[in-house]
């Protein structure tokens, strides 16, 4: 039975791994091909105070943990997701099958309220962060370790056969220098990379775009020919069930493109 939760503390695959059951649920992506890139999230097409799209599946929490409150509304003209957040945890994804060999390079748009005090990239106490965007990937149990293969074939068992093994977790620190890269706290299969950090440039959008092919392999220590896994999803979250805090964060529209497109 496929469940829908969201966890950050499992015994270290699954707290990590949970929060994607639902992005790996394999319907039929909303594909929106164009000859320079795929539209993973447009958002701007949208009305603010519409319901959220339908190709993005909410990522709950346990029934302890109260939710983030995401919505779309409009900021300086534009539909975007507004994220609020209050000692919550909860995402948004959605299952979209890209090849980054035709499209590498990632692009999205966000914005955050605030960066917070009690943060730690290296702690599982502190893996809150106003910002977080997912990239998931189909990669090969075979290239995994005997321990982690071991733990997602439970995890797969348990939960849902589609979790993924490798993911790049993209955010927004407040500590952590921009360019750190390090394992979750919770699971050897996630790479955290920090893209923005500190306060110097909160409450301002923000464009950015980033070759994930090379991202993934430096994230994971591979060579410049190894071929990388195709991406499964894609998932944006606003949590603060760890730390406690307050955030809030804005995101627009999130793509994969043939080349980068911004000057």
């Amino acid at each position: 039975m496929k469940t829908n939760t969201w966890h950050k503390g499992w015994l270290a695959l699954l707290a990590a791994l949970l929060p994607f059951v639902a992005a790996v649920a394999w319907s039929q992506p909303d594909r929106l091909d164009k000859p320079e890139g795929l539209a993973v999230a447009a958002f701007s097409a949208l009305k603010a105070g519409a319901q959220l799209p339908e190709n993005w599946k909410p990522l709950g929490v346990s029934n302890s943990v109260p939710r983030t409150r995401y919505t779309l509304a409009s900021d300086g003209g534009v539909t975007v997701i507004k994220a609020e957040a209050n000692a919550s945890a909860s995402g948004l994804s959605r299952d979209i099958r890209v090849n980054l060999a035709e499209y590498p390079v990632f692009k999205w748009r966000w914005k955050v309220s605030n960066v917070l005090k009690a943060s730690d990239i290296n702690t599982k106490e502190g893996d809150d962060y106003p910002a977080r965007v997912y990239v998931m990937f189909d990669y090969p149990l075979e290239k995994l370790s005997f321990g982690d293969r071991t733990k997602l074939r439970m995890a797969r068992a348990l939960h849902d056969p589609n979790l993924p093994a490798a993911t790049l977790c993209y955010v927004w620190d407040g500590k952590a220098a921009a360019g750190t890269i390090v394992p979750s706290s919770y699971t050897n299969l996630m790479r955290m990379i920090v893209v923005e950090s500190g306060v110097s440039r909160v409450n301002r959008w923000l464009e950015v775009e980033r070759d994930v092919a090379a991202d993934f392999r430096a994230a994971f220590g591979l060579q410049s020919s190894d071929d990388i896994p195709p991406v499964s999803a894609v998932a944006i979250a606003t949590d603060m069930d760890n730390t406690g805090e307050v955030a809030t964060a804005f995101f627009g529209d999130i793509s994969f493109n043939k080349q980068k497109v911004s000057k």
